[in-house]
């Protein structure tokens, strides 16, 4: 199967450290884009190896670990040396007078896919990991492309805007976090100052329904003020919810700003009189 990369929605795994986390074991799709071929032991690859895979130089892989080593090391490369190297040249390699050997596992290899922008084998990888594979019936399986398809587009969109600004990057992370999550059938798992928030759910139990409309209106105007005073003349993201029926376009923020909403609210309560007319559930 010949996947076509989605340029801007695998750039979500490139930006994202973690989304990266998230797709980290899936080592399977590396046989999936091309064959893999590991030194004896089957188990660890060199730089060598892993430039010939994803088709670049070698001096593309040493840029990318010293951008992200940390990383890379946590996914589990490490640098042999001493009695280590000797041990690991006796089943792999032919004994040489090299001081030191850097080694990667099959997650590494994944992890360095993950990051690299310069390959389009690399590019693949993406592409795979963010598409669903195994379904388990035919129903199960039309289901899931159609989920995965919107989740891709919905991924390149938010990526579009992150490239050129318009959105802000902890509402792309938490976005992006989810449609991975539903991609996969399962439940996003999001840092609670990640998860989004409206005005009418910022409002809900707070004003009575019959000032709804226009509290809304009045902390939307403020919230949107602050949070363009706040990112530099920057939008918030907006997204379809249904109002009275019908599905309008509202601004979405995320946690991590509710405090505009906190600031906003000071101002805009002094208009309704909230303790006397508090209604929950239609009750007066």
């Amino acid at each position: 199967m010949t996947m076509v990369p989605d340029q801007h929605g695998e750039l979500i795994l490139t930006e994202s450290r973690t989304m990266r986390a998230q797709t980290a074991g899936r080592v399977d799709v590396l046989d999936k884009v091309k064959a893999l071929a590991l030194l004896p032991d089957g188990v660890h690859a060199t730089t060598d190896i892993v430039s010939s895979y994803y088709e670049v130089d070698v001096e593309a892989i040493h840029s990318l670990v010293r951008r992200n080593r940390d990383e890379l090391t946590e996914n589990g490369m490490r640098t042999l040396k001493g009695d280590d190297l000797r041990a690991f040249e006796a089943v792999n390699l032919t004994t040489s007078k090299r001081q030191a050997l850097r080694v990667f596992s099959r997650r590494t290899i994944l992890n360095v896919g993950q990051l690299l922008t310069e390959s389009d084998v690399a590019r693949q990888v993406r592409t795979y990991l963010l598409d669903v594979e195994e379904i388990a019936t035919p129903a199960q399986r039309i289901e899931g492309v159609e989920r995965a398809q919107l989740a891709r587009e919905r991924l390149t969109a938010m990526g579009v805007a992150k490239q050129f600004g318009l959105v802000n990057s902890s509402y792309v992370e938490a976005m992006a976090r989810t449609e991975l999550a539903r991609m996969n059938g399962e439940e996003p798992d999001i840092d609670p100052a990640d998860m989004t928030i409206t005005c009418d759910e910022y409002l809900d139990g707070r004003v009575a329904r019959a000032d709804l409309g226009s509290a809304r209106t009045r902390l939307g105007k403020t919230v949107a003020a602050l949070y363009r005073a706040r990112y530099d003349g920057k939008d918030p993201q907006k997204i379809k919810r249904p109002i009275h029926g019908v599905h309008r376009e509202v601004a979405v923020y995320t946690h991590r700003d509710i405090d505009l909403f906190d600031t906003a609210w000071v101002e805009v309560s002094k208009h309704y009189d909230v303790q006397d007319r508090f209604e929950l559930g239609g009750a007066a």
